[in-house]
């Protein structure tokens, strides 16, 4: 049976009664015992900068050092500039102090615990934080010095005198043995950075914010006493293990024992830091929410208040200190004050950084319009981009391309998973519309000035006609609502139906001898299939369409705004004409198959989904002696209502908004209330 070596056992049953909880509340007591805080105040910051500087230069690979005797190259020194002024006498005095006892008292009989509270009982009276700080500090000072000797023995005479005096020469030449008890020296030092930053951090959390009231606060409060006593238990481990090599040289059984000692320190504290760090990151959480609570209340109270300009709710918004220039001018791209937006209607564009190169081009549609109008002095706009970023996605150098470009360039519109909107600022600084790019989209420059008021006056004045469902996307159907003709708008990505409507509907109109016009519009999504779909028909002659799938997105994102915009106004689905229309053809265009819409003139509208108005078209000979009496379009209105199928399964694809989906939307075709579902959809074809 093997035999486990003394001094191993040892070492386990030391492991065992470090990890034990039995005496955990004595050892608390011991702890707090030590703790008699007076307030003095130490620059704890600009103290650990210095540790984490000295503890960085001492981490190079022995076996570096000491092969063939060569230096290590260096590095050219780095600028820093540190104030001597901040390490007050007091400060001074327990460096010193602590760095004596971790040279000369670390290494007796006194034991890690005793020599630990010893350290602690020095630093009585200063704070958590800075207790842990300068006793790294401390254990920095006398390891620093050690690895200056040693980096700088081969080329400096007074370097190598000393390295002699401290056998550091024995050591190097025994660095392969040595090489585990220093990995686990600079794991140890890594682990104890870690966590005092940490401590640090909660430290600044509270002398902040005043608060201990964070659940996660109070709780991290509780257990950074016993943090820093392990991390200072660590320090006396490291400082016993630097003076075990330069006593011992090359007894490298005892020394590789008291490593594997730093490498249970090291998961211990590692673990401790772990929760800490997680309660840290809460605690950041919380604040953070809080601070947007009081800014946004904040935010509130100004709009609630009278102002002489904007100037007020604009650095509120977009900047409030004078430290620096925020804005850059899209034309110049210089840099320039917030003060250029005075008393002027500023239109704030806020939008993801993520956007999708194929959109519609926002700001060039906002100035196109916008432009048209005549401004007087008083009445001046300007657009400012606010692009939001997801505080999950860390800042990149491809992000930070992605914003120059999308700087430099045109801006895109809708995002994969957050919609842009564009808020309306008076030259007052009051809030004109919280986001006007809905009817931006519908109605272009007749929305000036843009706010809420203009936008219900708007659409008091509108009904569904054709030259609201295209605008001016495409002047040929202008043309054609101007002469008279019948107009078949078409959408979906089945090419086989297509050629079916298109010839079908072609018969009819010949049939009847009327003159017809047809256009395809495709998908609200267009992907690789509508524009195999558009060279089709460019080839076949099937119909007239789009090449630039900028129009066929345009048409939908109108669509949709039509949709957003009565939703933001609270216009109830059930009581409004017209948004009972736009949610039909949102139906068609989230449905299976395609659809069709028939005109004749501007007003006179007739729509179904693809097979329906397929069939209808294909039994003309049924319904053509109503149209002789009628007129085409009421005649196909009759007999699609003939047509509808009990069980058609229709499906509605609504914008995504916060807050403003309708909790009850009804089938466009039979009146029942639909089935709701939410759904997350990636097409890439």
């Amino acid at each position: 049976m093997t035999q486990t070596p003394a001094n191993v056992q040892q070492l386990m049953r030391g492991d065992r009664l470090m990890l034990s909880s039995s005496d955990d509340n004595v050892m608390l007591e011991q702890i707090h015992g030590t703790h008699s805080p007076d307030g003095r105040e130490v620059d704890v910051r600009s103290l650990l900068r210095i540790v984490e500087d000295i503890l960085k230069r001492t981490t190079p690979s022995i076996n570096t050092i000491a092969a063939l005797g060569i230096q290590p190259p260096t590095k050219a020194l780095e600028d820093k500039t540190y104030q001597a002024s901040f390490i007050g006498v007091p400060e001074a005095f327990a460096l010193d102090q602590i760095s004596c006892h971790l040279t000369c008292q670390c290494s007796g009989s006194g034991g890690a615990h005793a020599n630990t509270i010893s350290i602690l009982n020095m630093l009585s009276n200063y704070s958590w934080d800075a207790k842990l700080v300068l006793a790294l500090s401390a254990f920095a000072l006398n390891y620093g010095e050690f690895w200056l000797v040693a980096q700088n023995y081969t080329s400096n005479q007074l370097a190598k005198s000393m390295a002699i005096l401290r056998q550091l020469l024995e050591i190097l030449e025994h660095s392969n043995i040595l090489k585990p008890n220093f990995d686990a020296i600079n794991n140890l030092t890594k682990v104890m950075l870690d966590i005092t930053r940490c401590i640090v951090e909660f430290r600044e959390l509270t002398a902040k914010y005043k608060t201990t009231d964070i659940a996660a606060l109070s709780m991290a409060l509780e257990h950074i006493p016993i943090a820093v006593y392990w991390t200072t238990r660590s320090v006396v481990a490291c400082a016993s293990q630097i003076v075990g090599l330069t006593g011992l040289g090359h007894a490298h059984t005892v020394l590789t024992t008291e490593a594997l000692e730093l490498s249970t320190l090291t998961h211990k504290v590692s673990n401790m830091h772990g929760n800490l760090a997680t309660q840290l990151a809460m605690c950041n959480n919380h604040v953070d929410e809080r601070k947007q609570i009081e800014a946004f209340q904040n935010l509130k109270n100004l709009f609630d208040m009278t102002h002489d300009d904007n100037m007020r709710i604009l650095r509120e918004l977009i900047y409030p200190r004078d430290d620096q220039q925020p804005l850059v001018d899209g034309a110049t791209k210089r840099r320039v004050n917030i003060d250029v937006l005075r008393r002027k209607n500023v239109l704030l564009l806020i939008s993801d950084l993520d956007m999708l190169q194929e959109e519609p081009t926002i700001l060039e549609r906002i100035y196109k319009e916008v432009s048209q109008i005549p401004i007087k002095q008083e009445s001046q706009y300007e657009v400012v981009w606010l692009p939001i970023l997801d505080p999950d996605s860390p800042w990149t150098e491809t992000r930070q391309k992605q914003f120059e470009n999308l700087q430099a360039t045109k801006l895109q519109a809708t995002m994969p998973w957050k919609k842009p909107i564009l808020v309306v600022i008076d030259p007052q600084g009051r809030l004109a519309n919280t986001n006007a790019l809905h009817m931006l989209w519908i109605w272009g420059s007749m929305a000036f000035p843009f706010t809420s008021t203009r936008e219900d006056a708007l659409w008091k004045q509108e009904t569904w006609r054709l030259e609201l469902l295209v605008n001016d996307i495409d002047p040929t159907i202008l043309n054609w609502i101007s002469e008279g003709r019948y107009i078949c708008i078409y959408g979906g990505d089945d090419i086989e139906w297509i050629r079916k409507l298109t010839t079908t509907t072609r018969g009819m109109a010949q049939a009847t001898g009327i003159s017809l016009g047809m256009v395809y519009v495709g998908k609200s999504n267009p992907k690789e299939r509508v524009r195999i779909n558009t060279e089709t028909i460019r080839v076949e002659e099937l119909s007239h369409y789009w090449t630039d799938m900028t129009s066929v997105m345009y048409f939908w994102v109108r669509i949709e705004s039509m949709w957003q915009s009565k939703m933001q106004l609270g216009i109830n689905v059930e009581n409004d004409s017209v948004m009972q229309e736009i949610m039909t053809l949102l139906s068609f265009d989230g449905s299976e198959g395609g659809w069709a819409l028939l005109s004749r003139g501007s007003s006179e509208i007739v729509r179904a989904t693809g097979s329906t108005f397929l069939n209808c078209l294909m039994q003309y000979d049924v319904w053509k002696e109503q149209a002789q009496l009628k007129g085409i379009v009421p005649a196909i209105r009759d007999h699609l209502t003939k047509l509808q199928t009990p069980h058609r399964c229709n499906r509605i694809v609504l914008p995504g908004t916060a807050g403003r989906t309708p909790e009850r939307v009804v089938c466009s075709e039979c009146g029942r209330t639909m089935e709701k579902f939410i759904m997350y959809k990636c097409c890439n074809e």
